[in-house]
């Protein structure tokens, strides 16, 4: 065991988990103030729920030795592995930082059903995508071949895909399962209508402890505090950086004014374009990435409304179109000068070989992710129910699903619990799904 690896991969992990609660306060800002709750919520459920399902299994099947190169094993089940070691990492440890991945990317999705999903169905589904979606996708592209366990998944070693830190498992991954879940729980009522978010200093506070996160989330993929983790922190950096600058100016150049809602999504944006190749391309392969997200990402926001889908929180724009710019990015930026145990990108003698593999990874990232979670959320959609009644999304989700309110307005003061009426007391309602049907 190498102890200052081990340490290093320990407090990443802590890092990439506060990006959780990062990401309540940035979406939680960006809503009504009568649905906040909902939303935080809807984050923290994913910590919970997503954390035992990793726990008992689900490391062990994106991790575990590869049958086919399409899932892993039951070898790690429950974690009892004290012994294993992933470069000198306790296995434990590694399974830590990987859940934290596995986490955000579920909470990333509920970006896209914003003010109008039942709490209860949509922990139902952020289950089944786990298992049923995220990971394979995972095994597919982490798991390499001698790694945790002697075979690995087939885009990573097959194919031969370059995805440092998440690009397709998490950023694409959740991008195209947004746009699914936006679909079939169709427009928020009122929807083009613009709704104004009701808290932007939460914004700017989820968007600083996301990117303070992600040097975690990026430079914890080399598992080892050294060269690749360093050059992974300066990258990660630079692209956020030049993202920030590059959307603000096109936003005034717009809109005649730079915001403080379009400075935290340039951010985020940038991040998330460096995601899969911090790790392989230099500071000048980053400015280019950060720039390209910036300015590309603001634009996929604008075009939702002429395509007419509700994207409430831009999931899909930010981080899918995001996802793709960084993966397509390393066909052209990649440079063994870096890392060689990367590849050569087009710009940097490597021919188009690895642009081909990158856009393949795409593809099967995109097409997986999207037909999957579309049948996943129909499914609960036409048993359970999955979006809030009407009456609910009108008056606000977080009194209908949590019994709480997050703002207290009144100036008068009670002891005790507010007399308003009980989940007991409110009139009956139809089921969701007679809702939904109507």
């Amino acid at each position: 065991m190498d102890a200052g690896n081990t340490a290093y991969v320990l407090g990443c992990a802590a890092m990439v988990m506060l990006m959780t609660p990062g990401l309540a306060f940035f979406y939680g800002g960006m809503v009504q103030a009568k649905s906040v709750l909902n939303m935080m919520m809807m984050s923290l459920v994913s910590l919970g729920v997503i954390g035992l399902i990793w726990v008992v299994f689900g490391f062990s099947l994106a991790f575990g030795d590869s049958h086919a190169g399409l899932i892993g094993g039951f070898e790690f089940v429950g974690l009892t592995q004290t012994g294993a070691m992933v470069n000198g990492v306790p296995v434990q440890a590694f399974a830590m930082f990987q859940l934290m991945f596995a986490v955000i990317t579920g909470a990333l999705v509920s970006g896209a059903i914003a003010d109008r999903a039942r709490f209860w169905p949509w922990t139902l589904f952020v289950a089944a995508w786990t298992v049923v979606v995220y990971i394979p996708l995972a095994h597919w592209i982490f798991a390499f071949d001698d790694a945790v366990s002697p075979n690995g998944g087939w885009l990573a070693n097959t194919l031969g895909a370059l995805d440092f830190a998440g690009g397709t498992a998490v950023e694409i991954n959740s991008g195209a399962s947004a746009l699914a879940l936006a679909l079939v729980l169709g427009r928020r009522r009122g929807w083009p209508e613009p709704t104004r978010p009701h808290n932007l200093p939460a914004v700017l506070l989820g968007a600083g402890l996301l990117w303070f996160g992600w040097f975690g989330f990026n430079a914890g993929s080399a598992l080892a505090a050294g060269a690749t983790a360093a050059n992974a922190f300066v990258t990660t950096m630079t692209a956020a950086a030049a993202s920030v600058m590059a959307w603000l100016v096109l936003e005034h150049r717009l809109d005649g004014r730079p915001t403080s809602l379009g400075g935290a999504s340039a951010a985020i944006a940038g991040l998330v374009g460096i995601t899969p190749a911090c790790g392989y391309v230099d500071t000048w392969g980053a400015l280019v990435i950060g720039v390209l997200a910036g300015l590309i990402c603001q634009l996929a926001i604008r075009l939702k409304y002429r395509l007419g889908y509700d994207d409430s929180l831009d999931v899909v724009a930010i981080h899918g179109i995001g996802g793709v710019i960084g993966m397509l990015a390393l066909g052209f930026f990649a440079t063994t000068s870096v890392n060689a145990d990367g590849a050569d990108g087009l710009l940097y003698g490597g021919g188009v070989s690895q642009l081909g593999k990158q856009a393949l990874a795409v593809v099967v990232a995109m097409v997986w992710a999207f037909a999957l979670s579309a049948v996943l959320a129909w499914v609960i959609r036409k048993t359970i129910g999955f979006r809030a009644h009407a009456d609910d999304e009108s008056a606000g989700i977080d009194e209908a699903e949590h019994a709480e309110s997050a703002y207290e307005f009144t100036t008068m003061r009670t002891s005790g619990r507010s007399p308003g009426l009980t989940g007991q007391q409110r009139p009956a309602r139809p089921h969701a799904r007679e809702e939904e049907s109507r």
